[in-house]
C-alpha cells in the first residue's frame, strides 16, 4: 500500500512538472505576442521594404522570406531574456543576426546585400519594422 502511494505521488510530481515547462514555453510565446512580435506580421512587413529596397527577383523573394522568417522565429524565442539577462540576449541576437546575414549573402547579389546591410535603423526605432531585424 505504501508503495502505491509513493509511486502515485511521484507520479503527480512529475505530471505537475511537466505541465510547468510547457507552462514557461506557453508564457514566453504569449510574452512576444504581447510585446507585438508576430512572426508572421513581422515578416510580412519587413518583406514590405525589403522587397522595393532590394529590387528583389521573384526566385529571390520565397527564399528572403523564408530566411527572415526563420531568424524571426528564433529571435522570438530569446526575446524574454531582453528583460532578464540582457547581456545573453545581446550575445545571443548577435549570433542569429550574423546567421541571417550568411543566409542572405547566398541569396542576394553583392550591391543587394550592401543596401540590406545600410537600411540598418540608427537606433532600435519600435517603429521601424526593419529594428527587428538589427536589435
Amino acid at each position: 500500500m505504501k508503495k502505491t502511494i509513493a509511486c502515485l505521488a511521484f507520479c503527480l510530481v512529475v505530471g505537475i512538472a511537466s505541465h510547468a515547462q510547457g507552462g514557461l514555453l506557453n508564457t514566453a510565446t504569449k510574452a512576444a505576442s504581447a510585446a507585438g512580435f508576430d512572426v508572421s506580421k513581422l515578416t510580412s512587413g519587413i518583406m514590405g521594404k525589403l522587397v522595393p529596397s532590394l529590387s528583389l527577383t521573384n526566385d529571390q523573394k520565397p527564399k528572403v522570406t523564408d530566411a527572415i522568417s526563420s531568424f524571426l522565429g528564433a529571435k522570438s524565442k530569446i526575446l524574454p531574456l531582453q528583460q532578464s539577462d540582457p547581456a545573453s540576449y545581446a550575445t545571443k541576437q548577435s549570433g542569429l543576426f550574423s546567421s541571417l546575414k550568411s543566409k542572405l549573402a547566398g541569396m542576394l547579389l553583392q550591391n543587394q546585400m550592401n543596401k540590406f546591410l545600410g537600411l540598418k535603423p540608427k537606433t532600435n526605432d519600435p517603429t521601424n519594422v526593419l529594428s527587428n531585424l538589427f536589435y
